[in-house]
């Protein structure tokens, strides 16, 4: 576990060094890739798979599914997060609340928050904190379910930490990342959901994979 997260520390450090000089360039698609051996008209040839955030389902705080069909041609942003984190969570949600207000009128922008919590983070729950907060679904989906798809998809599809852990604040251990999310269900940006000036970056990016779909 201290090796991921010393392997996602680097890669914050690492992509956001590399947004922050160059400002006019391709967003990269991260992720390790696959290479699959298939067969076409019987020969067999290898082909790159790139990195995919998986299937999932999953309940918003107004009870409703949400899929990765929810998010067909949409670009998203995705973090994790749960009520009573008494650490990094509250920056996060008001960063968060930045990007929301920033794409309001942009129906080609969501963001998706997962609970680590679901136990106490229940649908009424998220609904609550939805409404504190002043936003609604469906631009910014609140989502609960099976605890352990959740830490499943943080750690596999996403790539951060998602997890219980007594030792840490609140009981659970989780990655302040905001994930930027293409069309195609690719990584394009990790930035630290904690410092202004990361979202300021994801935000500038936002707009930028947007343009690269009018190309």
């Amino acid at each position: 576990m201290m090796r991921r997260n010393i392997e996602i520390g680097c890669l914050f450090l690492l992509l956001g060094a590399c947004q922050e000089i160059k400002t006019n360039f391709e967003l990269p698609i991260l992720g390790r890739t696959e290479i699959v051996t298939k067969k076409v008209n019987g020969i067999l040839t290898k082909d790159t798979i790139p990195h995919r955030i998986a299937d999932f389902s999953f309940i918003n705080q107004d009870s409703a599914v949400i899929t990765n069909v929810s998010f067909k041609d949409k670009i998203y942003v995705a973090d994790f997060f749960f009520i009573n984190c008494p650490s990094i969570c509250p920056e996060m949600s008001k960063q968060m609340y930045r990007v929301y207000e920033e794409f309001l009128e942009n129906e080609n922008v969501g963001l998706l928050s997962h609970t680590i919590d679901p136990s106490y983070d229940t649908v009424a729950a998220l609904a609550n904190y939805a409404r504190l907060l002043g936003v609604s679904s469906p631009k910014w989906e609140f989502v609960t379910g099976d605890k352990d798809q959740i830490y499943d998809i943080g750690e596999t599809s996403y790539m951060v930490v998602a997890n219980e852990d007594e030792n840490a604040p609140g009981g659970f251990i989780h990655s302040g990342a905001f994930l930027l999310i293409d069309k195609e269900r690719q990584v394009r940006g990790v930035y630290d959901g904690t410092i202004a000036s990361q979202v300021d970056l994801l935000m500038k990016d936002i707009n930028r994979l947007l343009s690269s779909y009018e190309q």
